[in-house]
């Protein structure tokens, strides 16, 4: 096995870790109180979900997501053209040689979460009591309050 293939495997470090959610929590904070005035974005909320920093510290995707995954096709490419002027506001407040360039991507885990949901919802219910893994205790998920109550059986 080639050293690159093992260097691409390997999980990010601790520094990877500390500068990525450095950024991510300015770039929040920046969203938040809209500390940029942009058109395009006003009014706009974007939630900062995750910044992966590469292992030289030369770039970081951002992965972005607007409330309800409304109008992200016209947000990222704006985030993109930006992306200097919000890495030179990062910059200020963290204090690294190089600041990594900036690229936003749409994050794609919330349309993930939804799909999985969904197949468990959809999963065929047993044909009778002693089949079911859940005997005494029921869990259910509601999608629409996004929160899960457990009931019991009688």
């Amino acid at each position: 096995m080639s050293k690159k293939a093992k260097t691409s495997s390997k999980s990010p470090s601790k520094r990877q870790l500390r500068v990525g959610e450095e950024i991510r929590h300015i770039l929040a904070g920046i969203f938040i109180r809209q500390d940029i005035y942009v058109d395009e974005l006003s009014g706009k909320s974007i939630t900062v979900s995750e910044v992966s920093v590469s292992s030289d510290l030369s770039s970081a995707k951002v992965f972005v997501m607007t409330l309800g995954g409304q109008d992200i096709e016209i947000i990222l490419p704006v985030l993109n053209k930006m992306a200097p002027f919000f890495a030179h506001h990062v910059s200020q407040k963290v204090h690294l040689k190089r600041m990594p360039k900036l690229s936003f991507l749409k994050d794609e885990s919330f349309d993930y979460v939804d799909k999985i949901t969904s197949l468990f919802n959809n999963l065929p219910k047993p044909l009778n009591a002693e089949t079911s893994i859940c005997n005494e205790n029921e869990i259910q998920v509601d999608t629409e309050a996004d929160s899960f109550s457990q009931t019991r059986k009688s």
